[in-house]
């Protein structure tokens, strides 16, 4: 323990001044042995983003160090490495602005309520309570007003719809909403997020081995800790999902190689070369032993999550231990008023009980094949890869866990009701890609495509609140180098465009009773993910100055979502040693998007049914919607990140 802190404090309080020296060290460079077989190199590095509004949102100062050790060998390997990446880092945003991320985050609340029989707005704990059942609401001086935010008041306001309190403090501060081994990090776990009892300063850790056939044949063997590349596309992934993710970084807007989470895995693949008509053939397999690791999503209080998702997991995990109080929920039954008032529920009665991360076994390891090669001077891969869902499943209502019925006090599984379990389903990926160049267009354009079996999604039609569908996902991608005469008439520019698309084969989704009524404020229940979505991105990129600086333009449009992100950067490489880059991240478009939010899924019938149940005594969603908590599912992960505009400047030293 005292290592760790040791080594938390180096990186910590000595980055920046580790680089300055470094930097003074004429010719540093990579160290490489006497007789070749060792190298070292790597690289120190700070990233310092400012957002508006919010400050600094990451001054994380990294120190990466990559070493390669080949060894003499004989009999069985013609030739074996080992191959190692250590990474750790320090984000001082939790310290620097601890206000808006760390240990002082969040704050008291207000909580909209539209009941136009009350206050507009009401804190925390102040929500209605039902007359004589003393279990219905909760003990504010467990889940106090404060440490906390509105969810969702980043991206929107409340609107007349669902919103709740947000514990934003780190877990060692404020435990509240934290869920047990999934979203619970700490200070130190997010201040250092690679000293974590997953190792993952060991980013890593492999052997690599060769072993010859006398007829020209090849088997390469890779054990360790490695990231397995299947995919030919950056920002969204098709056929690139062997390792988890870690968004938790930057959202969607690193590159993969340094934001694929690394796994213990064996690869092995075979290499014919020139084989049976194919200029190429090669085949491989993967298994992924290591235990099972879910994409990291960020939690409550961090600056970067992925669709907004661990604020809303982190509110309802603190929903279902403490009890809380959800914005603009219960219509009273009260003359001449209109609008829902703010309502109080009590612990065990709505929220997200646990994640059930699959424990160890045989039979939760994850194993792919893929045949790739050249034929006819076109690249192409077929692949098959049985995995665990990287991303959350939530399991509720009649398959969730047993929950208090707020009106009653039963205790039991209930259809429809916002209770969940976190799961994550075996899903099974084919698929394929394909690599063409044209010679006349002077162009290269790339083909992925998959289609997934097993997938979840949350679906407000299903009594379980989620439902399966077989997934098709396939990207086009086209690059092409272009000289551009009055830019650079020296230097071609890279230009580079891809379209995303994805297709959910058993998509559900209704017009309700309250639609079809025409009530305000109900619309479409069932899936809120788009049945068919495109999300384009474009790059354009040139090179001046003997190729020492490169700025470029980086644009993607999520076509269903109506919502666009554009990133110019300069790219600066100022001699082989440093390098700056200096970028911008601004979005643009149509902003949040309201879907059925279950309010109106009447739960507890009759105590729950509104006007526009036919039959108050049958549960089931009637459409009443807003922005939270499934509107995140149609604003994409663009659309979520809306308030999230930066001014961004790293600054590299290699050795």
């Amino acid at each position: 323990m005292k290592e760790k802190t040791r080594i938390q404090q180096l990186l910590g309080g000595a980055a920046l001044a580790t680089a300055l020296s470094l930097a003074g060290a004429p010719g540093a460079q990579a160290y490489t042995s006497d007789d070749g077989t060792f190298e070292l190199y790597g690289f120190v590095e700070n990233a310092t983003f400012v957002r508006k509004d919010k400050g600094l949102s990451k001054f994380r100062n990294t120190l990466q160090v990559e070493m390669t050790k080949r060894f003499n060998v004989g009999g069985l390997f013609d030739n074996l490495s080992l191959n190692t990446t250590l990474r750790g880092s320090y984000d001082g945003v939790y310290d620097l602005n601890s206000d808006e991320y760390g240990k002082d985050a969040g704050g008291s609340i207000m909580l909209e309520s539209t009941f136009s029989g009350g206050p507009a707005a009401v804190p925390h704990g102040g929500g209605i309570v039902s007359t004589g059942l003393a279990f219905f609401g909760f003990d504010t001086a467990a889940n106090p007003n404060a440490g906390l935010i509105v969810l969702g008041e980043n991206t929107h306001a409340t609107e007349g719809g669902v919103a709740f309190g947000v514990p934003v403090r780190p877990c060692d501060v404020d435990n509240r909403g934290c869920i047990a081994g999934y979203m619970d990090a700490s200070l130190d776990e997010l201040r250092f997020p690679e000293f974590n009892d997953r190792l993952d300063f060991l980013r890593e850790f492999y052997l690599d081995g060769d072993i010859g056939f006398d007829n020209g044949d090849v088997l390469n063997i890779r054990l360790g800790r490695q990231q397995v590349v299947w995919g030919r596309t950056d920002l969204f992934r098709v056929l690139d999902v062997i390792n988890p993710v870690d968004y938790s970084r930057h959202n969607i807007y690193d590159e993969l190689e340094d934001i694929r989470i690394p796994q213990w895995m064996l690869t092995a693949e075979y290499r014919l070369g020139a084989a049976a008509g194919f200029e190429d053939l090669n085949f491989s397999v993967v298994w992924n032993f290591d235990r099972f690791r879910p994409s990291n999503l960020g939690q409550g209080g961090t600056p970067y999550q992925i669709l907004a998702a661990g604020e809303f997991f982190r509110g309802m995990k603190n929903c279902w231990d403490y009890g809380c109080t959800v914005a603009n929920f219960a219509g009273l039954p009260v003359p001449d008023t209109t609008g829902l008032a703010a309502t109080d529920f009590a612990p065990h009665s709505i929220g997200i009980r646990q994640a059930n991360l699959p424990e160890w076994k045989l039979d939760n390891t994850q194993i792919g094949f893929k045949v790739e090669g050249v034929f006819k001077e076109i690249g192409f891969s077929l692949n098959y890869l049985s995995y665990l869902a990287q991303l959350p499943s939530l399991h509720g209502g009649s398959v969730g866990p047993a929950a208090m019925n707020n009106f009653t006090g039963e205790v039991q599984q209930w259809p429809y009701l916002i209770a969940f379990d976190i799961e994550f389903p075996r899903i099974h990926l084919f698929g394929g890609s394909l690599d063409i160049y044209s010679d006349s267009l002077k162009s290269v354009f790339r083909i992925e495509a998959a289609y997934t079996t097993g997938e979840e999604f949350a679906n407000t039609l299903r009594p379980e609140l989620y439902s399966k569908s077989d997934v098709f996902r396939y990207v086009i991608g086209w690059d092409r180098d272009t000289f551009i005469p009055f830019l650079n008439d020296e230097k071609a520019f890279l230009i580079s465009a891809q379209i995303f698309g994805q297709h959910i084969l058993d998509h559900e989704l209704e017009d309700t009773a309250g639609s079809l009524a025409g009530a305000p404020g109900f619309g479409k229940a069932g899936i809120p993910d788009w049945k068919d979505n495109w999300i384009a991105t474009f790059l354009l990129k040139g090179w001046w100055n003997q190729n020492r600086l490169s700025p470029q333009l980086l644009a993607a449009y999520d076509f269903r979502a109506q919502t666009a992100v554009v990133s110019p950067s300069v790219d600066w490489l100022i001699n082989d040693s440093w390098r700056l880059v200096v970028a911008a991240n601004f979005k643009f478009g149509a902003g949040a998007k309201k879907f059925d939010d279950c309010r109106s899924c009447n739960p507890w019938a009759p105590f729950t049914a509104t006007p526009f149940h036919t039959d108050p005594t049958q549960p089931g969603s009637v459409g009443l919607g807003g922005f939270e908590p499934l509107g995140r599912f149609r604003s994409g992960p663009i659309g979520m990140a809306e308030a999230e505009d930066e001014i961004q400047v790293t600054l590299r030293y290699r050795f």
